[in-house]
């Protein structure tokens, strides 16, 4: 399962969001370096299509796909050279497979620290930034004394080159103009900059109205790089300690559909290229997750290795489609229900069934 790493100023509201999330219990305080440590959980990505298949199929169970979150070690100006908790705030960003930035618009009295997102944004990307040209520098240098004996680390000398190149000028690689196989040499040195990325603002619930704009002015300054979601965390996370049926009537009547929380859980799904297939009968209807390109037996595999080792066909309809028909049986009297082979490429919200068969 990806990981992707919460990365915040102090009092930005990132573990806040990390409990909203996950139904975690991050430590929160309104002083700088109350999380000290990692912490990890694991995030329910709500699909209303899911949903909606386990109604018509009456299912007894219904399971969710999930993403994991890692609340990580606060930031502050001069992490990139130790200030803070650096290292290990830097260190943690690393193993991470993206990037979640949560900047702070809410305004607080009780609660220090800049309450402009732009500023904080500019914080965030410029000890990145430093952080990423300190590797290139030493990579380099250990790069061109190897190239002494193996003339093959020539691609990645030059793509570290060109990195730094940008860097230098303070731009992170996710907003350079850097070719893909340039980009892709590069995933050896683990630079930060070059993992996918998005933000979250945490607004205050007053602020919500103008939700647009602020989400237009961060989009701006990040180059488009990412998806940019403004989210009242306080709000979102009173919210998440509802039962479920009283917290999706409390989100209806604020007009907030599913809430900001499922959309940071499927920014976040979408964002490291994952997509989901469904099965769905009496017994269970369930989400898979797959990577977006994958062909039918791969994501057989997923269900089980059986099912890739042994795949036939897979019987195939959309999800909308088959609520529209009403039942799988009705689907295939009706001739809509597609056999697709093994070179079949599934599609993002496909219902499947595996025909399959594996020898003793």
């Amino acid at each position: 399962m990806e990981r992707i790493g919460l990365i915040g100023l102090a009092n930005s509201g990132k573990s806040s969001l990390f409990n909203a999330l996950t139904n975690g219990s991050a430590i929160v305080a309104s002083h700088p370096f109350s999380t000290t440590e990692t912490t990890t959980g694991v995030a329910i990505v709500p699909d209303e299509r899911l949903n909606l298949l386990a109604k018509l199929s009456e299912s007894r169970k219904v399971v969710s796909s999930h993403v994991e979150f890692t609340d990580l070690a606060g930031l502050v100006a001069g992490s990139s050279t130790g200030e803070g908790l650096g290292n290990r705030f830097l260190a943690g960003i690393r193993e991470m497979d993206a990037m979640c930035l949560v900047v702070r618009s809410f305004v607080d009295e009780t609660v220090p620290g800049d309450n402009d997102p732009l500023d904080a944004l500019g914080v965030l990307e410029l000890e990145l930034v430093l952080a990423d040209l300190a590797t290139c520098e030493t990579h380099i240098e250990r790069r061109k004394k190897a190239m002494r004996v193996d003339k093959s680390l020539a691609e990645e000398v030059a793509a570290l080159q060109a990195a730094a190149e940008v860097l230098m000028q303070g731009t992170p690689l996710y907003r350079s103009k850097l070719q893909a196989s340039t980009l892709e040499a590069l995933k050896s040195a683990f630079l930060l900059t070059n993992k996918p990325i998005f933000v979250v603002i945490n607004a205050g619930e007053d602020q919500l109205e103008n939700s647009r704009k602020y989400e237009e002015e961060v989009a701006s300054a990040l180059g488009n790089a990412g998806p940019v979601l403004c989210v009242s965390v306080k709000l979102e996370a009173e919210l998440a300690q509802l039962d479920p049926e009283e917290r999706s009537e409390m989100l209806d009547g604020l007009g907030l559909g599913q809430g900001a929380l499922a959309r940071v859980a499927q920014a976040a799904f979408s964002l490291l290229g994952r997509r989901m297939f469904f099965t769905t009968g009496d017994k269970e209807s369930r989400a898979w997750t797959f990577r977006a390109g994958a062909k039918a037996p791969e994501c057989a595999g997923v269900i089980h290795s059986d099912l890739q080792r042994g795949f036939i066909r897979a019987e195939v309809i959309h999800w909308d489609d088959l609520v529209e028909i009403g039942s799988w049986n009705a689907a295939k009297a009706q001739g809509k229900i597609r056999l697709e082979g093994k070179e079949y490429e599934v599609l993002d919200g496909d219902v499947l069934e595996i025909r399959f068969n594996v020898s003793k």
